[in-house]
């Protein structure tokens, strides 16, 4: 197989992979809109940047990105998978660069970047994200 084969199997379980509105996505925002927050949802914090946060804070200037711990390489749970090793290990750095690069667009636009892993509880997460917002929000 060449490194950027894959089988029928793997593109199938791959493609049923949710990119938004994933159960952890939906549990951060419900609990920001009980906290009295208010968002919106998949958007580009700045027009200019190809890149879409979860959840947008405009008068905040904040961007929320819910980041998985096997796509974005999570320091405490990522895996390696052994088939097709170099392709995804290639793909996976690519996201951590993307997020450093995106993280760094927002911030010379005046955007506070947020991100929040998959595995982390959505009431710290939520109250985190708050912080960030109010933080803004008294300048």
């Amino acid at each position: 197989m060449k490194p950027l084969d894959t089988t029928t199997a793997t593109r199938a379980r791959m493609s049923r992979q949710k990119s938004r509105d994933t159960q952890v996505e939906v549990a951060l925002r419900k609990a920001l809109h009980a906290a009295g927050l208010r968002y919106r949802v998949h958007r580009r914090p700045v027009p200019a940047v190809r890149r879409e946060a979860d959840i947008v804070f405009v008068g905040a200037k904040v961007a929320v990105f819910v980041d998985g711990c096997f796509w974005h390489g999570c320091p405490e749970h990522a895996t390696w998978p052994r088939n097709n090793a170099e392709f995804w290990r290639t793909k996976i750095e690519g996201n951590r660069q993307r997020d450093i690069d995106t993280d760094s667009r927002l911030a010379e636009a005046g955007w506070l970047p947020v991100r929040v892993w998959e595995h982390e509880a959505v009431d710290v997460a939520a109250e985190r994200v708050r912080a960030a917002v109010d933080s803004r929000r008294t300048r």
